[in-house]
């Protein structure tokens, strides 16, 4: 392992290079052990670099943004942690099309695409994710998804070659693409947006952002929505329906505000959490029979 720090440190430069870093500093729930190795490139090059190197000595390695859709074990990850966040963040718009590195928060994205009175985004403003975890899982909120507006992403592919994929064959779903199955790296987003009336796409992301915080425990650490949507069915319906409202596991709580969301009270264990989702999805699986599986990814020993 010191080989391997001392050749990504070469790579990457040193202080791009972190041992034993807690991943609590890098999780939107403030929960997870330490990773043994952690990577924040700062060029596109570096980060296919790192990413090779862990590919050809066969040692583990997961890719994370700012880390808003992830639960890490309180062992922490024995491996390499690569984030692609905010030394790999810029946004450009030329015309009607938006191309943001796959580091870039969809907050800022959406504040760009508002500025040039461009429309179709304004569904993702308050979604506190990256453009490359979004492309990933096809996010939306409010009846938008990526899939409405993605053109064609750049990946880092499985044998290490830069590529242009078009949405069409990313064959996005309701949380789904194959790009973890094709094992691609999203490196940079192009989406196309249209123009519009920038009073409008200004009201509407106010709207939205009004729904969020009188709906959404944004004052707590979480992972977002918890539940990934029984098909035609919500999840946080299911959950109140079987009393699950205000319902714990140690410092792991089903809010009481939104309880399609699982929040850290302040001393949460990714044990707690884990214990949570398991027990809520037990119980409506035998009160409704309905399956209810966990949209938060799940990394390390649990």
């Amino acid at each position: 392992m010191r080989n391997l720090v001392e050749l990504l440190r070469e790579m990457a430069g040193p202080e791009a290079i972190l041992e034993q870093e807690s991943m609590k500093k890098h999780t939107t729930f403030r929960i997870g052990g330490p990773a043994d190795i952690f990577a924040a490139p700062d060029t596109v090059q570096k980060a296919a670099q790192v990413i090779r190197i862990c590919r050809e000595r066969e040692v583990p390695f997961y890719v994370i943004g700012n880390g808003s859709n992830l639960l890490v074990s309180d062992k922490g990850y024995r491996g390499v942690v690569v984030q692609i966040y905010k030394n790999l963040s810029e946004v450009k718009v030329e015309g009607d099309v938006v191309t943001a590195q796959a580091g870039a928060m969809l907050s800022v994205i959406a504040k760009k695409a508002l500025a040039a009175s461009l429309t179709g985004f304004e569904f993702a403003s308050g979604i506190p994710g990256t453009i490359g975890g979004a492309s990933v899982m096809n996010a939306g909120a409010y009846g938008g998804e990526m899939r409405d507006v993605l053109q064609e992403v750049t990946v880092l592919t499985k044998d290490g070659h830069i590529r242009s994929v078009m949405a069409e064959e990313l064959k996005l779903g309701y949380r789904y693409s194959v790009i973890p199955e094709n094992e691609w790296i999203v490196l940079e987003a192009k989406l196309k947006l249209t123009h519009g009336d920038y009073d409008k796409i200004k009201a509407r992301m106010e709207e939205l952002k009004e729904q969020r915080v009188s709906k959404q425990p944004l004052e707590l650490p979480s992972a977002g929505s918890t539940f990934k949507r029984p098909e035609g069915y919500f999840a946080g319906k299911l959950i109140m329906d079987a009393g699950l409202q205000g319902f714990s596991v140690g410092g792991a709580l089903v809010s009481e505000k939104h309880w399609g969301f699982v929040v850290n009270t302040g001393d949460a264990t990714a044990a707690d959490v884990r214990g949570l989702i398991s027990e809520v999805s037990k119980r409506v699986k035998e009160q409704f029979g309905f399956t209810l599986e966990p949209e938060v990814k799940m990394l390390g020993e649990f």
